[in-house]
């Protein structure tokens, strides 16, 4: 039987700082390449600089050429579709339970 999702302070720095900016950075990229929505409109939309989104694209920030697993595509993919289309959310508890993260103990 499996236990149930604990949610758990240090669970969620880690995702923060690790996880969230190699998510941050793929999303972009697909939103632009593969939504073509431009460089300047994502960076109203994301609310970050135009140079930050330029980073992303150039893959100088948050790229770590890693492959994400079947479940965390799936939730970047939700959230492209999220902020392409304005509507829809994508939560922290979302990705921390699609990353697969170690239960602590």
């Amino acid at each position: 039987m499996t236990e149930p999702f604990s949610c758990d302070i240090m669970r969620c720095d880690n995702l923060a700082r690790v996880l969230l900016p190699r998510m941050r950075a793929e999303m972009v990229y697909r939103l632009v390449n593969e939504r073509g929505i431009t460089q300047s409109e994502a960076s109203k939309r994301l609310g970050v600089s135009r140079a930050a989104i330029s980073q992303y694209m150039s893959r100088k920030r948050g790229f770590a050429g890693q492959d994400f697993s079947e479940d965390l595509d799936r939730v970047i993919e939700r959230w492209v579709s999220a902020v392409a289309s304005g509507e829809g959310t994508i939560t922290i508890c979302d990705v921390c339970r699609s990353a697969g993260l170690p239960e602590r103990r």
